[in-house]
Formats: C-alpha cells, structure tokens, sequence
C-alpha cells in the first residue's frame, strides 16, 4: 500500500453494512480500503428465489468495485482475511500479506452453523452465496430429472421429496416456492411423473413456524403453506441427515433434496481479536460497536452482538446492518473532526416481512399488521426499493410479475454437474 497521510479504514466485507460505511466514509479526507473474498455485493434477502429459479444470479449481485468506482478516495481489494493483529493493527491476508489500517470495519457476515453436526453439510447445504444458491437450484431441479428415469416407485418417491429445515422466514420461502414449482410452473413439463405429486416438509423443531413474528401471523403462514401443498412438522428435531433422507427421533423421511435453514453462526472475527463472543460466535461490542479493548475496531452486521433497549438482539437483517453501518461512519468521522461521537446506537426497526409463495406473506411493522395479497405487494416493493441500480429493479420487478401472471420461472438452468446419475438401461 502506498504510505499516506490520510486516516486509514479498512474494511473487510462488502455486504449492505460495510458498503453503507464505506459510501459514508467516502464523503470524507479518508483513505479507504475494502476488502471482500468474492468480488460482488450479494443481496441475500432474494438468495432463495436463485436458489428456486425465480431470478438469475445477475439480478440479485452487483460487482463492488462498480459500486464504489466513483469515490477516488476507495480502493477494492478481492481477498480472503485470516486474521487481524491489533498490536501491530494490521489485517492478515491468506497470501501472507498485511494491510496496515488506523482504523478497521470488521463487517464479515454469517455461516451456516449445523450445532455440532457438520458432517450434515454435504447433505443439507445452506444458502449464504450465489454459490449456494446455484448448487441448492441443481439439486432440486436435477430431482424431477432423475425422477423422470426412476422405474421404481419408492425411489421417485424419494426424489420427489423435499425436505427444509428451519422454519424461519429463509425455509418459509425456500418451501412455499418449491412447492409452486413442483405444483405449477414444472406440471406440463415432464411425461413419465406428475410433479404435483412431489412432497415438500418444513421441519421446524420450535412449537411454530416464524417465531419471530407474532402468533397469529405465524399461524396464518402456517395456513398458507399448507394451502400451497407444503407439509409443515412443528415439534420436530432432525436428529440426522444423511443421502437417504432425514430422522426425526425415530423417524426416517426419506428425502433426495435436504435444505438447511437452521441455524448460522458468525464469521471467525471473535477469535482474530480475542474478543469475548455469544454462542453464536458474534463479539460482545460496546455500546458504539466497537470491540471491547479495542476502541479502533468496530464490527457490525451478523458478525456483531448488539442487544436491544428491550434487551433482544438486533437482528440479522439488511437495514439493522445498514444503520449500524452509517452509525459506525459517523462516529469515525465525528472523531477525526474531534467533535463529540454520537449517542450509543440504537436499533429501529422497519418491521419484519415474510413472503409464502407469489400471492401470500406477512408484514408486521408493529403498528399495523398486513398479510396475504396486500402484504406480498408490500413484501415485494419494499424489496425491489432496496436492490441497486434501475436495471436491477426493473428486471426483478418484470420476472416477479411473469411468474405471478404465468407462474413460469425462466432461470430453470441446471449447472455444475452432470445430473443423470444413473439411467435404466434400455
């Protein structure tokens, strides 16, 4: 890095809170550094309609170094991060290089966490990435391919079945959408199996579906899927995963296709400061988000535990990342003036949204509840106002309302992998 006598931030990850710093920061007589494994900006609220061949991966990813062209003052970098020394405040890369900062973001995002059973993986991918999302749209999609060859009745049964774990709003959608697909978009698409007979199950081992909204909205969701044909299994803890299917206690549900919506765990940031962390991994920040001992690092987003006024914890969503963001880059800024920093931050809600399908979902914003048609037009405008750049919105918009018109979704594109595992002979 050419030396400078300009402040210094670094920071690592380009997901909606360190890009929201980084445009904020900008504005400043700073020196920016961004720092990012993959080289796109992912919008993961709409991951799963990737994943479900609702959307291309181009509509819902945007390259970093295009967002942030236009600040001279920012420079990308695409590399992985395997450490930070805060003696020597550098960032440690995994091509032994160091990037020295003054001051550091730490905005690294979630994983998938399987409580101790990580041999399940192979067989229940989560959905983070547009990697994970091709390789979840293979699976189901390469399902109904290999069902079509499938001369025994037990086996299509098998392929035919669907299994989501985690009933939150990520495996709400994940089996409302499945189940249209199955239902509506691939019936007249296949000669030797009737789609609609595929078997979709929402495993959740909570007493309800969606407990982060109110009971009530829960059960209308609830009601909802049951309508799209999707079979919901409250009470229920997956205690193995494997090629055959799933076991809940002592029963097997045989199932090709197992995704995992269950659980994430924060990236390694706790342990690259040797900061006290939650069971989830995320570091016990301080009232400014900053690392505790470590009053020039802050961490936000997933990677953050950053309780409530109700003493909750701020969720996991874009706009808490996104305010969190903005608070960080004025407190820095407010700093470098040697003006006061800013109250500790404090979370606002914009309420929660969760969508069933292409004509159902729930909104609660606290001082109105809204759910089925009205409340899917609401879930997906508020959607389409976040994602960047007109084209974007415009094309997402047009494929919305193709599907919710025809139901056909046009991303159905098998990659990666062959896909005839095994085809009867003759």
């Amino acid at each position: 890095m050419t030396p400078s006598d300009h402040h210094h931030i670094v920071i690592i990850g380009a997901g909606f809170g360190g890009l929201e710093a980084a445009r904020n920061l900008a504005k400043g007589d700073v020196r920016i550094t961004v720092i990012d494994r993959r080289n796109h900006h992912l919008f993961q609220p709409l991951l799963y309609q990737v994943a479900t061949a609702s959307l291309a991966t181009s509509e819902i990813a945007w390259p970093i170094r295009s967002l942030l062209s236009r600040f001279e003052n920012v420079t990308t970098l695409l590399g992985t991060v395997t450490g930070v020394n805060t003696q020597a405040k550098t960032v440690l890369l995994d091509d032994a290089r160091a990037i020295a900062y003054d001051t550091l973001i730490i905005a690294t995002g979630a994983r998938h966490a399987y409580f101790g059973n990580d041999a399940w993986e192979p067989y229940a991918p989560g959905l983070k990435t547009l990697e994970d999302a091709t390789t979840i749209r293979r699976r189901i999609l390469a399902a109904f391919e290999q069902a079509e060859w499938e001369p025994d009745a037990a086996e299509r049964r098998r392929l035919l079945t669907f299994a989501i774990i985690g009933a939150g709003p990520t495996g709400v959608e994940l089996a409302g959408t499945i189940a249209e697909l199955a239902h509506e978009t691939l019936r007249r698409d296949f000669r030797n199996i009737d789609t609609r007979e595929a078997r979709v199950v929402l495993v959740e081992a909570g007493p309800r579906i969606l407990a982060g909204f109110t009971e009530d909205l829960s059960a209308y969701a609830e009601g909802a899927l049951t309508r799209l044909g999707v079979e919901v299994r409250t009470g229920k803890a997956v205690s193995q995963c494997g090629e055959a299917g799933i076991e809940l206690g002592e029963e097997l549900l045989p199932a090709a296709t197992i995704l995992w919506a269950a659980g994430v765990a924060a990236s390694p940031a706790a342990e690259w400061l040797g900061a006290p962390a939650d069971r989830a991994g995320r570091v016990l920040v301080a009232p400014d988000l900053t690392a505790p001992g470590h009053p020039d690092v802050f961490v936000i987003g997933d990677t953050a535990h950053v309780p409530t006024a109700d003493g909750k914890i701020v969720p996991g969503v874009a706009p808490a990342a996104k305010q969190e963001g903005r608070y960080v880059a004025d407190t820095i800024t407010a700093r470098l003036a040697g003006k006061p920093a800013p109250k500790a931050f404090a979370y606002r809600s914009d309420g929660n949204l969760a969508t069933i399908g292409k004509r159902a979902a729930i909104v609660d914003l606290g001082w109105i509840k809204l759910k089925g048609r009205l409340a899917w037009w609401t879930w997906g405008i508020a959607h389409v106002y976040f994602l960047i750049g007109l084209r974007n919105r415009l094309a997402v918009a047009m494929s919305w309302l193709w599907i919710y018109l025809t139901g056909q979704r046009s991303a159905r594109l098998i990659t990666q992998a062959d896909v005839a595992k095994r085809r009867p002979e003759g």
